[in-house]
């Protein structure tokens, strides 16, 4: 019998395998990535004091795509490096949270990459 795979246990498993290998400091904080079905969020976090530094998602006024595809994930990205850069944060650890590099996670990353961020 062919047993079907857990996509959220597989997820958490390679978030939990990431995160012992990423931690965000002062110097260059954690840009972690969150998709559910309806929305992206984006945090930069500095795991040492375990502080936000800055956050986007597609539930901000400034991102007018209010759906988790790759156009609002284009937005988010330029948003969260537009904050990061106003904050002076260039450089950071890309946390893809357990997600495949690929689709959404992969239009955020480039997007913040285009907006100045180093990773």
């Amino acid at each position: 019998m062919v047993s079907k795979t857990d996509r959220k246990l597989e997820i958490s498993r390679r978030h939990k395998r990431i995160r012992t290998k990423i931690s965000g400091t002062a110097e260059r904080p954690r840009l972690c990535v969150h998709r559910s079905n309806s929305n992206i969020y984006v945090q930069i976090i500095d795991d040492v004091s375990g502080n936000t530094l800055a956050q986007a998602s597609t539930l901000d006024k400034e991102v007018k795509e209010k759906h988790a595809n790759k156009a609002a994930a284009k937005e988010v990205g330029t948003l969260i490096a537009k904050r990061a850069t106003a904050k002076k944060i260039k450089e950071v650890v890309f946390d893809r949270g357990g997600y495949i590099y690929h689709g959404v996670i992969k239009e955020v990353a480039e997007a913040a990459r285009e907006g100045g961020l180093e990773f």
